[in-house]
């Protein structure tokens, strides 16, 4: 069997053969000169396989480059994953009636409520009330009391509500066993005001509500009150006790 580069020669001298037969029919002028005309279909033979191998990278080199955008597209769509996450991880609201550590707020059975100390002046008076924790637990106090002139029993109340007075922050109190929170009443004096536009009542006691419960005690007192929509009545927020 030939070797390949004896085979590849006969190929050529064959090719050159024909190529100059055909050479000699239609370009006479150039049949002295075969290789020539070989040399020049070799080049346009190598333009040619050039031509072709030229597109054929272009179109490997197109799309592999078109590869790595369609796979960079999928990380694109990823950061909208965490996003979800962190709007889920909406933080969440403690309420004002209890500390951090759960401690649960005072109810009204777990505290003693009285008057305390009172303080007049030329037109009213200051009272302080004193919630004193008479739980065996630790339990909480926050924001405001909820007041009143009632007369009774049966109970029934007198005009106007305490209104809530802003001149004392909210505070949590936290109350251990035995200790007390207070918080200051004002009570203006009825008779400051004409008869027509208060008339005034004489109480018979206070009703209290500890600050966000709604089982009220009732304390003795007779101040007078006003029946008709008239203010006269003030409340602070809770304090610890001094």
């Amino acid at each position: 069997m030939p070797a390949p580069s004896q085979a590849l020669n006969r190929l050529f001298l064959l090719r050159e053969a024909l190529l100059r037969r055909h050479c000699e029919a239609r370009f006479g002028h150039l049949a002295a000169h075969p290789r020539a005309v070989v040399l020049r279909a070799g080049r346009l033979a190598l333009t040619a396989a050039a031509l072709i191998c030229t597109a054929t990278v272009a179109g490997c080199a197109s799309s592999g480059s078109s590869q790595p955008a369609a796979s960079g597209s999928t990380p694109a769509a990823s950061p909208s994953a965490p996003a979800a996450t962190s709007s889920s991880n909406t933080p969440a609201v403690v309420a004002p009636s209890s500390s951090a550590a759960g401690t649960p707020a005072c109810a009204t059975s777990a505290l003693q409520v009285k008057l305390g100390s009172s303080d007049g002046y030329a037109g009213g008076v200051y009272v302080v009330i004193d919630f004193t924790n008479t739980s065996g637990s630790t339990c909480t106090l926050f924001g405001y009391p909820g007041v009143s002139l009632v007369t009774g029993p049966p109970y029934k109340q007198i005009g106007l509500a305490a209104k809530r007075s802003t001149s004392t922050a909210k505070q949590l109190v936290t109350l251990a066993t035995g200790a007390t929170a207070h918080a200051q009443l004002q009570i203006v004096d009825a008779l400051n005001f004409p008869s027509a536009t208060c008339g005034p009542t004489k109480a018979t006691a206070l009703k209290i509500y500890p600050p966000n419960q709604t089982e009220p005690v009732y304390l003795p007192n007779t101040s007078t009150g006003c029946t008709k929509p008239v203010q006269i009545m003030y409340i602070g927020a809770v304090r610890p006790a001094s």
